[in-house]
């Protein structure tokens, strides 16, 4: 996430012709200096031919990717050919070469500017299909090229009006900057999950769905980003920076909250970050600022009790023997689970075809910890069918929704200005206790602690959802019926009661 400028230095020597590469690079970008030279000869330009050094400086820095080429041409061009390129000096290089001499779109462009405008370069060039992406950094000159040659007269201060395309790669597919989420008008009935999920858009709870196969569940998930604000501008750029740095081409900088919902296949590294060569960031990051959605949770098995660190700290750290990386991973979790494997335990009119110690054994594959992290539980029961048929009355879109959701987050965003937090799902549990006022009646809450269906954290949850419904409902303290209707979401029972 954070760039690091590095200087390509080359040199000549004596010995027979050929070309060592030295500064920490990894396999991939060893093997760059036979990918370099052939895109250099392709166009018939200079290349040293005896001995050439190519230094990746600072050479204590452990270098990974194909994006150094294109730099590592140019140096070997100037070591040879002393041509005058008075724009090297300020100016980043950055793409990776085909053979033929032709510049290959690279992860990671986004960051990369944004490094080098805090670092003070004023120019950069990079692969034509990217100009895009790399000019939503202001204070920067961005030129685009699609061959070396293209790269060698921008430098020699002759601009390319018209570049050529990109050589085709294997980036992932755009990211739209404005993609429109589904409805949540489209969901009819379950009224008291509609509130569940607006209770959890507007503190940016934790929510845990559980029910039969097809009642709603993924339904009702996969419009939670329709209610939630849009992204401020210093969270957009650090969004669409880590979809840059994922491999993600970019249209213009996200401003919608993202949505990932990885299968129960993933692997860990594809879920939390990392990777054998490169390190990449996860879906857990992917999902920052936004939501991450696992359905079927239970298939994940102990891929979820992974998250136990991330969902508390807001970010994780990958640790390889040659590098550490940090990538922010402040997500809204939501986890959706059948009761059983064959999905009927429990539901009014099916029969469930598996035993008691198979349904034990299924809903243990959710550890206990991960349940104690979720904020809100609900459990999601068939709709009838004469609310299919003709609805009482139109259910409300995400637009009604997400106005009540705004209004509840400019309350929050009043009451924790001077803190490091916006939301009542982020609020440190001491300060929660300390010095927000709490309800003149915590009896329901140290009796439910007393009987051990709440843990300590347990007890905080609860009071972020508190202070959520009372934002919902405009009031400035926590109050008997937001405690205890918090208390029913966290214990996932039904809220007509107190509705």
């Amino acid at each position: 996430m954070e760039g690091a400028v590095i200087e390509v230095e080359a040199a000549k020597g004596g010995g027979l012709p050929r070309t060592q590469l030295v500064g920490l690079p990894d396999t991939a970008l060893r093997e760059a200096k036979e990918r370099v030279k052939a895109a250099v000869t392709a166009f018939e330009l200079p290349w040293p031919p005896q001995l050439i050094t190519i230094n990746l400086s600072p050479a204590s820095l452990p270098k990974t990717g194909s994006h150094f080429d294109v730099a590592i041409a140019v140096a070997a061009i100037l070591a040879e050919s002393r041509w005058s390129m008075p724009l090297v000096a300020s100016t980043i290089l950055f793409g990776e070469l085909s053979l033929d001499g032709r510049i290959r779109n690279v992860r990671g462009v986004l960051p990369a500017m944004l490094a080098a405008a805090k670092a003070g370069f004023e120019h950069a060039i990079v692969p034509s299909a990217q100009v895009e992406e790399a000019a939503l950094v202001p204070g920067l000159t961005v030129w685009g090229a699609g061959r070396l040659t293209e790269v060698v007269q921008i430098l020699r201060g002759r601009p390319v009006d018209s570049p050529s395309e990109s050589a085709p790669s294997a980036s992932l597919p755009p990211v739209e900057a404005s993609a429109i989420p589904p409805d949540l008008a489209d969901v009819v009935g379950h009224e008291d999950g509609k509130f569940a999920l607006e209770v959890a858009a507007a503190g940016r709870h934790h929510l845990y769905l559980h029910g039969a196969p097809g009642v709603g569940k993924t339904m009702l998930a996969s419009r939670l980003t329709s209610l939630l604000p849009d992204l401020t501008q210093d969270e957009s750029l650090e969004v669409s920076a880590i979809h840059s740095l994922a491999g993600h081409q970019l249209t213009g900088l996200l401003s919608r909250p993202p949505y990932a919902d990885p299968h129960h296949s993933v692997t860990p590294a594809a879920l939390l970050g990392g990777g054998s060569g490169e390190l990449k960031p996860g879906a857990i990051s992917i999902a920052h600022r936004g939501v991450l959605f696992l359905d079927e949770c239970p298939d994940f098995g102990p891929k979820l009790d992974a998250l136990r660190t991330p969902l508390e700290n807001g970010s994780i750290i990958i640790s390889r023997a040659r590098a550490t990386a940090l990538f922010p991973a402040r997500f809204q979790l939501i986890l959706a689970a059948n009761p059983c494997p064959c999905g009927n335990h429990g539901v009014a009119g099916l029969e469930c075809t598996c035993d008691s110690v198979k349904v034990r054994r299924y809903q243990e594959r959710i550890s206990g910890p991960i349940l104690d992290r979720i904020d809100i539980r609900h459990q999601m029961v068939s709709t009838k069918r004469v609310l299919l048929d003709v609805a009482a009355s139109p259910p409300e879109p995400s637009s009604v929704v997400a106005e009540r959701v705004a209004e509840a987050r400019q309350r929050q965003a009043r009451r924790l200005a001077d803190t490091p937090w916006s939301t009542n799902g982020e609020v440190a549990g001491p300060y929660l206790r300390k010095e927000l006022p709490l309800p003149e009646d915590l009896g329901s809450l140290n009796s439910a602690l007393d009987r051990g269906a709440l843990s300590l954290r347990g007890v905080d949850k609860v009071l972020r959802v508190s202070w959520t419904l009372a934002d919902l409902a405009g009031h400035d303290r926590i109050g008997p019926r937001e405690l205890r209707a918090a208390l029913r979401l966290r214990q996932g029972e039904q809220l007509r009661a107190v509705s």
